[in-house]
């Protein structure tokens, strides 16, 4: 099969399953029409390999011929650049703007307390407060944004993949109870088939991984 390859773990552990980031490559990938194949490296002896496409030792990267691509936000854009329905034309601008904003304004405030959740630290650790405050500011101001509107920039782009994929693992932990208009853009989203045909995809590549461990 020709087309594009998009590399993950070959292997994560429950937790993380539905939420690796090669989901936002493959999400687009579904929604262009564009064909490609997810490919596995070793999740627990990362090679020299892996660093020389990946320096942080993270999934994913993009593979188009001689072409690689790592950090989901830069694959996203590469992509995008393949497919007006990724980023339509007249709102290009809009929809990197928005990209950049769902990764550095978001992003940057949900995983530190999405880290939190995961790790069962104190809730009233001082640093969680702090993170927890940081995260309700940027939702305030989202709460505000998609009050009056279906997608960030006009019409469904990759700015929406990144942020709705940036906003579902705060709702997974019930972070978007009392911000409407956030959970409803994420369940929007995450509605669309292409988002479901990813997501089932990657619960399915590692559960046919758990196959080679027993």
């Amino acid at each position: 099969m020709s087309g594009f390859v998009v590399t993950t773990f070959d292997w994560v552990p429950a937790m993380p399953r539905g939420f690796v980031r090669d989901i936002r490559a493959c999400w687009a990938l579904e929604e262009a029409g564009l064909p490609y194949r997810v490919e596995g490296t070793s999740f627990e002896n990362r090679s020299v390999d892996h660093f020389s496409r990946q320096p942080f030792n993270q999934v994913p990267w993009l593979s188009d011929g001689e072409t690689t691509i790592f950090e989901s936000g830069a694959i996203l854009l590469y992509l995008a650049e393949r497919s007006e329905l990724l980023m339509p034309h007249s709102h290009r601008n809009q929809v990197i703007e928005w990209l950049f904003a769902a990764l550095n304004s978001v992003e940057m405030a949900s995983l530190p307390w999405s880290l939190f959740k995961f790790s069962g630290k104190a809730e009233d650790a001082p640093a969680n407060r702090t993170i927890e405050d940081f995260l309700t500011a940027r939702l305030r101001q989202m709460e505000a944004v998609l009050a009056g509107r279906e997608w960030l920039a006009g019409a469904f782009s990759i700015a929406d993949i990144a942020m709705v994929d940036v906003l579902r693992l705060v709702d997974r932990f019930d972070g978007l109870a009392g911000f409407a208009n956030c959970r409803q853009y994420v369940r929007r989203g995450t509605e669309r088939p292409a988002f479901l045909k990813a997501h089932a995809d990657q619960i399915a590549f590692f559960a046919e991984a758990d196959k080679s461990r027993h």
